[in-house]
């Protein structure tokens, strides 16, 4: 907590600097949760637990003038998406880090920004999809699918990269080349040598047109080297987005696949994803369901998700806001490799206690 108020105490005394210093906002969020997790496995062993959780989040940014600006998100990544529990008489520490920072340039027809940037995989699921198909330790605590967000909270929704956009014909066209790592050198002990300039780089395009009321974004992902783990997918798909009155549905397709060997590890699998989300006022509800092949394991995996929350304002103000949201989140997970089949489903109750400053 002193960490917190002297990061404070320091936004807050760079916002009184020189007239010709920048402008510096300081924003941020604060959060308290009660979490009840109720999972079923088979063949493993049930579970339940009843926790208490919270995180903070500073949302420093500056305008620089004639369309320039520079922002950042610290926040705790001890956990994922920054909710940490309370250990042995309080004793955790929160420790606040530099998640995302970028700077950039607006202008009427076009934008770029370069930094750790911010990714919007809250609302889309194509990154999501395309590092998990194949979920990672599947039944285990620590198993991530490529429902239920993982990008946004295990990987913090932030990758070092270059986005660009501009108007092309009526729409907007945004493009965005991310690096994943810096793990290649030209003194690889590998079976392969990877050569110094072989890290990891993604490549991902979208353009965003209307046509009358609906709205309509076609994606792709590509893997223009390889993964740490030697995978090399690429990502094909859209959304939609269709209003309907004061609400509004939106509607996201994927389907990745990769097939390639890289230093001994072989992969060949497929996979796709379907989410039909809806917004009406408070509320917000979506389903997922992903269904994946893994061919040389000739294991098959599907995911059903549900998230369905309800957000009560109970102060709003041009300052800041107060709110409770009671949230419900329920995975289906099987795993079926022919002979043997598992399932990990998991239920979580919530309810938020959040202020926006």
């Amino acid at each position: 907590m002193k960490k917190i108020i002297s990061l404070a105490a320091l936004f807050a005394v760079l916002s009184y600097a020189s007239p010709a210093s920048a402008e510096l906002k300081l924003g941020g969020e604060a959060g308290v949760r009660l979490r009840g997790d109720f999972g079923t496995a088979k063949p493993s062993n049930d579970k339940e637990d009843l926790s208490w959780q919270y995180r903070i989040a500073l949302k420093p940014s500056a305008d620089l003038g004639d369309g320039y600006f520079a922002k950042a998100l610290i926040q705790s990544e001890d956990a994922p998406g920054g909710w940490l529990k309370t250990g042995a008489y309080n004793t955790e520490k929160y420790n606040l880090n530099v998640s995302q920072f970028y700077f950039g340039h607006n202008d009427t027809n076009s934008h770029w920004v370069l930094g750790r940037i911010p990714l919007g995989t809250f609302d889309n699921p194509i990154l999501d999809l395309t590092l998990y198909a194949i979920p990672a330790a599947f039944g285990t605590a620590n198993a991530v699918y490529a429902v239920d967000i993982p990008i946004f909270l295990n990987h913090f929704d932030r990758l070092l990269g270059f986005n660009y956009g501009t108007k092309i014909g009526g729409g907007e066209l945004n493009a965005v080349i991310v690096n994943f790592d810096n793990l290649s050198n030209s003194f690889s002990t590998s079976t392969t040598d990877r050569g110094a300039v072989n890290d990891g780089y993604g490549f991902t395009a979208n353009y965003k047109t209307t046509i009358g009321d609906l709205t309509i974004v076609p994606q792709a992902y590509v893997t223009l080297t390889h993964t740490s783990d030697g995978r090399q997918p690429y990502t094909l798909g859209a959304q939609a987005f269709i209003p309907a009155g004061k609400s509004k549905v939106a509607l996201s397709g994927f389907y990745t696949a990769d097939k390639n060997t890289y230093e001994g590890a072989s992969f060949d699998y497929s996979g796709y994803i379907f989410r039909v989300k809806g917004e009406s006022g408070p509320v917000t509800a979506w389903v997922d369901y992903n269904q994946s092949k893994d061919k040389l394991a000739s294991t098959d995996y599907d995911n059903l998700f549900v998230w369905a929350s309800y957000n009560l304002k109970v102060h709003q103000a041009a300052t800041g806001t107060f709110s409770l949201t009671p949230t419900v989140r329920y995975r289906a997970s099987g795993k079926d490799t022919g002979t043997i089949t598992e399932n990990n489903n998991l239920l979580r109750a919530e309810l938020y206690a959040t202020v926006t400053f």
